[in-house]
């Protein structure tokens, strides 16, 4: 069951808001192991987003509107035949490709071509790939989801000091999606890749289930491939005493239009719009200053909090990072907002570019990126927050990332008192799921 897909038609259709509560919460009840009262809180914070992202059409922003909108062509996936693989799969293919072309300027083999794979010309002693999903709230704003997919599977690669050379997308709607949400999908990554020159070449385009999945949700990734001609990736792992930490301006991605989004705060989005964290990632690799690098990363799942958790685990230093010089990088009005809803801008994904570097190299970096000096690694097993005051607090991740919208806010961030027992559980299934692969592979091998 789909709620937020549920709330929405009966609010199109006229039905009262108590209505939609009444019989929403029973629904949420059926599906899911909860009591009465939070499958109550649940159903009215989604009616309340679902009301609140409306509101953005009534914005006096045009630019805003012309992104968000998805204009709907009345001819869902499953009339179209869309991942069916005959006359109608191949004809929305064909129009896919007319909105990829103009990313295809050095490609050996591009979509035009109707293809399943693409081809472009590279050099590497490394090759760097990653993939992203489509933040699920954003189904509704093709777009901008993906804009920002487009945008994080990037980030993902040049984060490793590899220079981007091609993107992937794989794309699925449900039977009664209108296809247009495939070509508004693809327009917005698209965006990203003419911007800083990185062609789309291949990608996939379903149903959610074939016939079997009723609704038109949309759930989809963008994959990124890069290369590195000489020298290593910048790995979390190379993080060394002494080092200086390094970060740039952060205006958010998705997490932060899903959160301007369903509190209508519809200008913060504006903000999001922009392609510098790849265009400070390409500076980098053009000037050569990769091999003075020690850690690059991207500030986003789990905020600065998960970051810094990551890097002190992974290289076993301490980071000490200052409060203040992080409120100061993060984007003016994107900080007002989180401020103004009280959520943790160090647990929330800002998208900022995080440096770890030698002093000495520390000032041509922050030229040529407009990164500031958060903070230093020093010796240790944990990393700290520093205020104003000195005063240090442990600067570790919470159980969720920051809770940035009223659903999830509903949901929460509190540990489950089982966790332990729940990760035994976990771990038990994975266990057997290699247990499997084993025994599939020695048979395999066998005949």
């Amino acid at each position: 069951m789909d709620i937020e897909r549920y709330v929405r038609k009966c609010l199109k259709k006229g039905i009262s808001e108590s209505k939609i509560i009444e019989d929403g919460f029973k629904k949420v009840i059926e599906v899911k192991d909860t009591d009465e009262g939070w499958a109550r809180r649940f159903v009215e914070a989604v009616v309340e987003e679902v009301k609140t992202t409306e509101k953005y059409r009534e914005s006096e922003d045009k630019n805003l509107k012309y992104i968000l909108d998805c204009p709907e062509s009345g001819i869902t996936m499953g009339k179209m035949g869309v991942g069916s693989r005959g006359e109608g799969d191949f004809f929305v293919h064909r129009e896919i490709a007319r909105i990829i072309e103009s990313t295809n300027q050095d490609t050996e083999v591009d979509s035009t071509e109707q293809d399943d794979a693409g081809v472009v010309r590279a050099n590497a002693e490394h090759v760097v790939v990653a993939v992203d999903g489509t933040h699920s709230r954003l189904s509704d704003f093709p777009f901008i989801a993906g804009f920002h997919v487009a945008r994080a599977a990037l980030r993902d690669v040049y984060v490793m000091g590899a220079d981007a050379v091609a993107v992937i997308s794989d794309v699925h709607l449900a039977d009664d999606g209108d296809v247009s949400k495939i070509f508004d999908y693809t327009a917005g990554i698209c965006a990203v890749s003419e911007a800083i020159d990185v062609p789309l070449v291949a990608g996939s385009t379903l149903r959610v289930g074939g016939d079997m999945v009723l609704g038109d949700r949309m759930v989809s990734a963008v994959g990124a491939i890069g290369t590195i001609e000489k020298g290593e990736p910048t790995a979390r792992k190379r993080a060394e005493v002494g080092d200086v930490i390094l970060m740039t301006e952060g205006s958010g991605g998705g997490t932060i239009s899903t959160t301007a989004l369903y509190y209508g705060m519809f200008d913060v989005i504006n903000e999001t719009i922009n392609v510098d964290f790849l265009k400070s990632c390409k500076n980098l690799i053009e000037n050569d200053l990769l091999k003075h690098i020690h850690v690059m990363t991207d500030v986003t799942n789990g905020g600065l909090r998960g970051d810094a958790f990551e890097i002190t685990n992974t290289a076993k230093v301490s980071l000490e990072i200052y409060k203040e010089k992080v409120n100061e990088l993060v984007n003016p009005k994107v900080l007002e907002m989180l401020q103004k809803l009280n959520i943790d801008p160090l647990g929330v994904s800002i998208d900022s570019l995080l440096i770890i570097v030698p002093k000495d190299k520390a000032g041509e970096i922050m030229e040529k990126t407009g990164a500031k000096q958060i903070g230093v690694v020093k010796e240790g097993e944990v990393s700290y927050l520093i205020d104003e005051n000195g005063e240090k607090e442990l600067l570790i991740p919470k159980f969720r990332e920051a809770a940035y919208t009223p659903v999830k806010k509903v949901v929460g961030e509190q540990k489950p008192d089982n966790f332990e027992e729940m990760k035994e559980k976990v771990r038990k299934t994975c266990n057997m799921a290699i247990e499997k692969k084993d025994f599939v592979v020695k048979e395999m091998v066998k005949n």
